[in-house]
């Protein structure tokens, strides 16, 4: 890698790292291109060199975050499958309520309705979230910790039904509904019970 190569590289990070302080700051509505510049240094234009949108930004923040959830669960070597999946889904709902309400609003309308969404939406967040709860199940009929008859693709949209349903709450309430708690009530009363007949 050339020198010029490993500046870009830093200068790419510098405003991921800048954009994810002034969000668990200041929420996605206060921010823009402009603070986010000016926090990393650099020149506005430098921004659309990697970014196209403030969107693409927070976006790549949250891919990053599931990814560390992922790799977490990876590492519970030790752990059953139900706190792997209990962890997944609280440090679901973290990622959820930490990038904001109206980060919300955006995954939720691309899953909803991508033809209508905007350009700037990430309209892949659904089949991302269906496809690491999905590595997550199949992982466990590998290690021989689900049977292999489990029907991984009902359970997945299941739980994903579930997850987006909290979110989908927590928006229409404007924040009141408590996604955290009820993430909590779910893995404590219901993963089980869904789970129970397929467990080794």
């Amino acid at each position: 890698m050339t020198k010029r190569q490993e500046n870009a590289l830093k200068t790419r990070q510098k405003l991921i790292d800048v954009t994810e302080n002034l969000l668990k700051i200041n929420g996605f509505n206060a921010l823009c291109v402009e603070d986010i510049t000016k926090s990393a240094g650099v020149a506005k234009g430098t921004f659309y060199v990697y970014f196209k949108h403030k969107e693409d930004i927070v976006a790549e923040i949250c891919r990053g975050y599931f990814k560390q959830i992922e790799d977490q669960i990876n590492d519970m070597e030790s752990a059953d499958l139900i706190e792997k999946l209990s962890l997944y889904f609280d440090s679901f709902m973290d990622a959820v309520m930490l990038y904001g309400i109206n980060i919300c609003r955006e995954w939720i309308r691309g899953a909803i309705d991508p033809k209508t969404a905007p350009d700037v939406t990430d309209m892949t967040k659904w089949q991302y979230d269906v496809d690491m709860l999905k590595n997550i199940l199949n992982n466990a009929v590998k290690n021989r910790e689900l049977k292999e008859d489990t029907p991984i693709e009902l359970i997945t949209h299941l739980f994903i039904s579930e997850l987006y349903g909290m979110m989908t709450c927590w928006c229409m309430s404007d924040g009141v509904f408590e996604p955290k708690d009820w993430t909590r009530k779910f893995s404590e009363f219901q993963l089980r019970k869904i789970l129970d007949k397929y467990l080794i």
